[in-house]
């Protein structure tokens, strides 16, 4: 195939094979004129239909002085009257959209995250101020209320993002540097995308263009359906993320409630590695790693152990960490949910009642400072060096006295280093062999031979981790 055949599938893709179900309904209701039957000439239709539904939001902070004012009119004020105290203010831009007739707008929590006053601007210039309704900073999604008696505002329909796929073409509508609404489009990149924005992170990747003042605004599948919010950017790159729309149909309940209530398992996990995978002689690296059961936990009730990797929740496979972490989060405190485990190369199930996620400041990993260190061992084929664990040392970090022994020091070209062992690290089991003293430690490591695999469990502040070292 030449060149000109690519750009002629390329072009007949993005001018006759348009999906038109959504944008049909949705343009007639607009303009009361029936879409043609069949292809749809270009994105106009599309546009037309759902952008009367697409705002603008511009919010003020206000940013209240101390009792002193401002530092430079105190000085002039010793020449004349003191000038008057006036609280500073800070705007910013972003954008939404409309989900129902009553005005009810979705929009990115940090778009209105600390603002005093929120006002949406809609396509045909009207303008109101809009309250706050709820908000969910860890999926960086809020839910605003425009303030009118009205009940016929132009809004769009939310889409099934799963449904979505890496090749769809989307559309996004914002208004970027406060210029007004513009149109762009791209195709999906990819999903489930994590980006170190937060813990539940499952951003769809596209290089529909966004830029500063996008934030908060729709992406559009090509029948009308919102697939996503639109909430970062990688600058210079061309790629633009969103929430899954899916997640925020999720949350809506809670954020019309105004609170935020997440299901808790009580573990701490992590990923597999190939190295932690035959450490444990799994024939896959797919599932959540338990690093850690929380003593008194929903998963502790259950029957789920420190060692065991989930690979099912509700009969869905758990692929990753994040997946499950995603899914635990979506869960209702007090629901009953099924668990599948590996332990010990045979698969188990369980049955554990969802918890409510605790606090972020109850459950913040406690420092340790001042401790005085035992005397060390000698470096050994690990290339560590331990000493026990003191009764402090062991409060500080969630564990009893005795319960494993302390790196001290860690040989920078040992084996150990290189699989991101630390000096603090509390060592708690050795190839699934509980440690209670440097005695214990000593009595496995002794054993191991060189090109042999070690699984660690260690203590890391507050979380437990696994190592697999290899000698």
């Amino acid at each position: 195939m030449t060149w000109k055949h690519v750009l002629a599938v390329v072009a007949s893709a993005l001018v006759v094979a348009l999906p038109a179900a959504g944008v049909e309904k949705l343009y007639h209701e607009r303009t009361g004129v029936a879409a043609s039957q069949g292809t749809i000439p270009s994105l106009a239709p599309l546009v037309k239909a759902v952008k009367p539904a697409v705002v603008n939001i511009n919010t003020t902070q206000r940013l209240r002085r101390g009792p002193m004012g401002d530092p430079f009119e105190q000085f002039f004020g010793f020449f004349g009257n003191p000038a008057p105290q006036r609280d500073l203010e800070r705007q910013s831009l972003g954008s939404g959209f409309i989900i129902d007739e009553k005005g009810y707008v979705l929009t990115n929590n940090h778009v209105i995250e600390g603002a005093d006053r929120i006002h949406v601007t809609m396509a045909d210039g009207r303008e109101f101020a809009a309250k706050l309704i709820g908000t969910d900073p860890k999926i960086d999604v809020a839910l605003l209320k425009i303030e009118s008696t009205r009940t016929d505002f132009p809004y769009v329909y939310l889409g099934d993002s799963d449904a979505l796929e890496v090749g769809d073409w989307v559309v996004a509508i914002g208004n970027p540097f406060g210029l007004g609404l513009s149109v762009t489009h791209g195709l999906v990149s990819a999903k489930e995308r994590s980006i170190g924005a937060g813990p539940y992170d499952d951003f769809i990747q596209s290089d529909a263009l966004i830029n500063p003042g996008n934030s908060g605004g729709p992406l559009f599948d090509l029948s009308g359906n919102v697939m996503g919010i639109n909430t970062a950017m990688s600058r210079g790159q061309g790629i633009g993320f969103a929430v899954p729309i899916n997640l925020a149909k999720q949350l809506l309940p809670q954020l019309e409630t105004g609170k935020i209530v997440r299901g808790w398992l009580g573990v701490s996990i992590q990923n597999l590695t190939p190295d932690l995978a035959r450490s444990l002689n799994l024939a896959s690296s797919k599932g959540a790693l338990v690093a850690q059961v929380v003593r008194g936990g929903p998963a502790e009730k259950g029957g789920l152990k420190s060692g065991d990797v989930v690979v099912k929740l509700n009969n869905q496979p758990v692929s990753t960490a994040n997946e499950l972490t995603r899914a635990v989060a979506t869960l209702a405190p007090g629901s009953k949910v099924g668990l599948e485990a590996i332990r010990d190369g045979e698969t188990r199930s369980f049955k554990v009642k969802m918890g409510q996620r605790p606090d972020d400041n109850q459950i913040m990993a406690e420092t340790m400072e001042g401790q005085q260190p035992a005397p060390a061992s000698a470096p050994d084929a690990l290339g560590l060096a331990v000493q026990p664990l003191g009764g402090d040392q062991a409060q500080a970090m969630g564990l009893n006295a005795g319960e494993g022994v302390v790196v001290a020091s860690v040989r920078g070209d040992g084996p150990a280093a290189q699989a991101g062992v630390e000096p603090g690290d509390v060592i708690l089991e050795i190839n699934r062999h509980k440690v209670h003293s440097i005695g214990d430690y000593e009595q496995v490591v002794g054993k191991v031979r060189t090109g042999e695999m070690v699984l660690l469990r260690l203590q890391r502040q507050q979380s437990s981790i696994y190592v697999a070292v290899r000698i």
